[in-house]
């Protein structure tokens, strides 16, 4: 049922495939410089190597493990050029043993390429998380 009248129709665009890319970092340090540092690092290598522009994003997530604290990775996504992008931010769940002081995101984007043909990207002490996917690694492509 619509209230007043016929509803407009959506003007549609042709269908650009959405994907999802990954990434990590960690922090030597839980302070804002390195928060601010370590994330732009890890938003411009996942921009890089996907060849991706702002307008691409459609939304990104954003965690932290439980020791980090001392600033929102978000705002470090935000200010490197992602301000009009809705960012959701999460606490990493707190595994014994788990990777400390690291920051994950996935980034979901509108593109053209195949999903095989995109490049997670794990930066500092996040290698470790998924070294099938890290460039470089014995087990990545």
């Amino acid at each position: 049922m619509t209230f007043g009248g016929a509803r407009p129709q959506p003007v549609r665009s042709p269908a650009v495939p959405v994907r999802a890319i990954r990434g990590a970092t960690t922090l030597d340090a839980d302070t804002p410089e390195q928060i601010r540092e370590r994330v732009q690092a890890l938003v411009s290598a996942v921009f890089e190597r996907n060849a991706l522009r702002p307008d691409d994003v459609i939304s990104l997530v954003v965690t932290a493990t439980t020791d980090i604290r001392s600033a929102h990775p978000a705002t470090a996504a935000r200010l490197w050029g992602l301000a009009d992008v809705p960012i959701l931010g999460a606490q990493e769940i707190d595994i014994t043993g788990g990777l400390k002081r690291c920051v994950r995101l996935m980034l979901h984007v509108e593109t053209e390429r195949a999903r095989h043909e995109l490049e997670h990207v794990f930066l500092e002490g996040a290698v470790v998380l998924r070294p099938d996917l890290t460039p470089g690694s014995a087990a990545g492509r």
